[in-house]
């Protein structure tokens, strides 16, 4: 099926006012560094540090607004960077904790609907507490009212940060359910490329926290998932057609870097 000539036009639209957003925001640090400026020259030097800082940023300053062109066309409500709740009740914690344990002892394997509902359970019972979980990267909303929470991480995650990631998951899922218990909820680690392509992205350091059909999207199957069959092929086009349109004024910005 694929993105329409409108969808298409629109998220090339967002990668060149993300880019050139960024690069009226982008301020080098001063660094000395003798060597590789004559070996590399002003100019490359810049570059690269653009963009390693381009690559820290990607997800808030390219990815998160891409996806929200593209998952427009297809759920009722899309907002990037908010909170899922402020509270979670005692009882939720607790069995949050619990569920964490077992994974981490691999008494248990990750079954997330499972987990969701041991938690919704409980989500209104004991004590409601505040509580501060990491914010939301894109919300989704769709006809049928269900909720998708998706956390952007980046292409090779540290492994000793799945564990964490899952615990943000759960938290998420309390957070929401404790103000809406009867929510179909949906929360989710989506990693937007896979750097082993060809190969199959490398699941099995997540496999023992994540729930792999339910909590993880990666490439292909995150983009089609918020624009459709074939959003990927298409979105890669997208940065393609935009990187030669804007070459050389990608160029003419890193010369005066050499002045």
């Amino acid at each position: 099926m694929g993105l329409t000539q409108a969808q298409m036009q629109s998220i090339e639209n967002t990668i060149k006012t993300s880019l050139r957003n960024r690069f009226k925001s982008y301020n080098p640090e001063p660094a000395i560094m003798p060597f590789h400026t004559r070996l590399l020259g002003k100019d490359r030097l810049a570059l690269y540090a653009f963009i390693h800082s381009l690559n820290t940023n990607f997800g808030t300053t390219i990815f998160e607004p891409v996806a929200m062109s593209l998952a427009e066309g297809r759920f009722k409500e899309v907002k990037l960077q908010v909170k899922s709740g402020s509270r979670i009740s005692e009882q939720a914690q607790y069995e949050i904790q619990k569920i964490m344990d077992n994974l981490a002892s691999a008494n248990d394997a990750p079954d997330k609907q499972k987990e969701i509902e041991i938690i919704r359970k409980v989500c209104q019972s004991g004590e409601m507490r505040i509580n501060k979980p990491t914010r939301v990267d894109i919300f989704l909303k769709n006809d049928n009212d269900e909720i998708y929470l998706i956390d952007i991480k980046t292409a090779k995650p540290n492994k000793g940060g799945f564990k964490e990631f899952k615990r943000t998951l759960l938290e998420w899922v309390a957070t929401v359910l404790s103000e809406e218990p009867t929510a179909k909820i949906n929360t989710l680690i989506a990693i937007p490329y896979n750097p082993y392509e060809p190969k199959p992205y490398s699941r099995w350091t997540m496999a023992g926290m994540l729930d792999l059909e339910s909590e993880l999207k990666v490439a292909e199957e995150f983009w089609d998932f918020l624009g459709g069959e074939g959003a990927y092929n298409d979105l890669l086009a997208c940065f393609e057609k935009v990187g030669l349109e804007l070459r050389e004024e990608i160029d003419d910005y890193f010369k005066r870097f050499n002045t």
